[in-house]
């Protein structure tokens, strides 16, 4: 197995190096970029049934995507010359995904953390999210200055993301439940009160409110008594196949110049036009 697994890397390697000789991006060879998310992550991204605002059409679906991964994608594609194709997977297919060659890109709100990065190559960031809570506002915990004061509480927060991971066992005593398998199952984890609160990101949790209104953001940004995360963990990026350099290069060749306002202007364009039922 670990040697048919070396053979896969080698072949895999001389066909990137062979398409970097050729002036080709792997996988672009037709100019459609092919980029896979979970449609169901708003204000991020998400379903839709038809193409009001833009939506654009998800591949053997009869739903159209939108949101601000859809937006950023539609933007690196114009600026590029692709043409752009839009896949729905979920949330821990998205790696390997990329790995297979089953898509070109994941474009889904992902860390670019360093475990992640051994596994594919990351352009961007394409937005620098800060970690927040959101509880309802009925709560005991509504009024919380920092995350020990979300001592003993019960949480939770998606699976597979550095809110679960990281920052939920931060805060002391924490009840710590099963992670959510989705950010909507996170979401009405906690707006059913199922949990006192959950960990997410600005961005999501301005979205929440959207379409629950019972819910507050707890946000500790600029206190002693925050979470402790890296750049890494609030830099989100966009994954590409490891070793596709060129392909990274040219998306970072519209995200260098823009700025975190820009990012944050553009997500809430996202954030006013997403589904209440996200």
């Amino acid at each position: 197995m670990k040697k048919m697994a070396a053979m896969m890397m080698v072949f895999m390697l001389l066909f990137v190096s062979a398409a970097y000789a050729e002036g080709t991006i792997p996988g672009l060879e037709d100019g459609v970029l092919t980029v896979a998310m979970e449609c169901a992550y708003a204000p991020y991204n998400w379903a839709q049934p038809d193409n009001a605002n833009d939506a654009v059409p998800i591949k053997d679906s009869l739903l159209y995507a939108n949101g601000y991964d859809v937006m950023t994608a539609k933007a690196i594609c114009e600026a590029n010359g692709w043409q752009l194709e839009i896949m729905q997977l979920d949330w821990d297919s998205l790696i390997p995904a990329v790995q297979s060659g089953v898509c070109d890109a994941v474009i889904a709100g992902q860390s670019m953390t360093s475990e992640r990065m051994e596994a594919v190559d990351f352009a961007g960031p394409y937005l620098y999210a800060s970690i927040v809570c959101l509880a309802r506002k009925d709560s005991k915990f509504a009024q919380a200055k920092g995350i020990s004061d979300l001592a003993g509480g019960s949480c939770t927060s998606q699976s597979g993301t550095i809110w679960y991971d990281s920052c939920l066992p931060q805060i002391p005593n924490a009840q710590i439940g099963m992670p959510a398998e989705s950010a909507p199952a996170m979401l009405m984890a906690v707006a059913s009160g199922t949990v006192d609160f959950v960990c997410t990101d600005m961005p999501t949790a301005q979205g929440a409110l959207i379409a629950y209104p019972d819910l507050v953001i707890l946000d500790f940004s600029g206190t002693e008594d925050d979470f402790k995360v890296s750049d890494e963990e609030i830099n989100i990026g966009i994954s590409v196949l490891k070793g596709n350099t060129a392909l990274v290069d040219a998306i970072n060749s519209y995200l260098k110049d823009k700025t975190a306002d820009d990012f944050n202007a553009l997500m809430a364009e996202a954030i006013k036009i997403q589904p209440l039922s996200e």
